[in-house]
Order: C-alpha cells, then structure tokens, then sequence
C-alpha cells in the first residue's frame, strides 16, 4: 500500500472514530463512545485485522476506510481500486471480520 493511501486510512478511521469535529451530534457522541469501548475490550477488530481481509476478499488499492457505528452493528466500509481501475466497496463487520457485502 503506498504511504499516501496509508496515511488517507488512517485520516478517515481517525475522524470516523472521533466524529470528525467538535462540535458533533450527542447521537455522533454515543457512537465515538460506543466504538471507543467496542475496540477497548477487544470487540472490535483493529483496522490491520480488517485490511488484510478485505485484500483477501478484494484485491487492490485501498482508498478509503469509515467505521460505521449502528445500535446493533459495526461495520468497517472500506474502498478499494481494483486493477482495473474501478471502485468498489467492501463492507466487514467489524466484531467478527464477516463480509457483510461488496459493492460495485
């Protein structure tokens, strides 16, 4: 992965987890809380975990990570150029490492 594409991850996990401003919702509020404590208590699968099955899964470049944080769910949704130059999205449950779904 280049250092760029690294560095974008962690951008977009960082402000996914921290809610991306300060001056968020108190339901953006619980979710931060909700996944700071998931990934705490080892419930929540850290992102190099995640990475390495979504390059099982879908071969390519990884562009984008967001952590989506649900009352009943936690999904890592992870865009990934392909070699041919397509988009695609890859959704991973975040406790188990399921793939949820891919997209595109």
């Amino acid at each position: 992965m280049k250092k760029s594409a690294a560095l974008g991850i962690a951008l977009v996990f960082a402000m996914a987890v921290s809610g991306g401003t300060a001056a968020m919702s108190r339901e953006q509020d619980s979710d931060h809380e909700r996944a700071r404590r998931a990934f705490e208590s080892g419930e929540l699968l850290p992102i190099t975990q995640i990475l390495a099955i979504v390059s099982q899964h879908l071969p390519g470049d990884v562009i984008e990570v967001e952590l989506d944080v649900g009352r009943d769910h936690i999904y890592y949704e992870v865009d990934v150029l392909t070699a041919t130059g397509r988009v695609r999205e890859i959704v991973v449950d975040g406790r188990t490492g399921a793939i949820i779904k891919i997209d595109g």
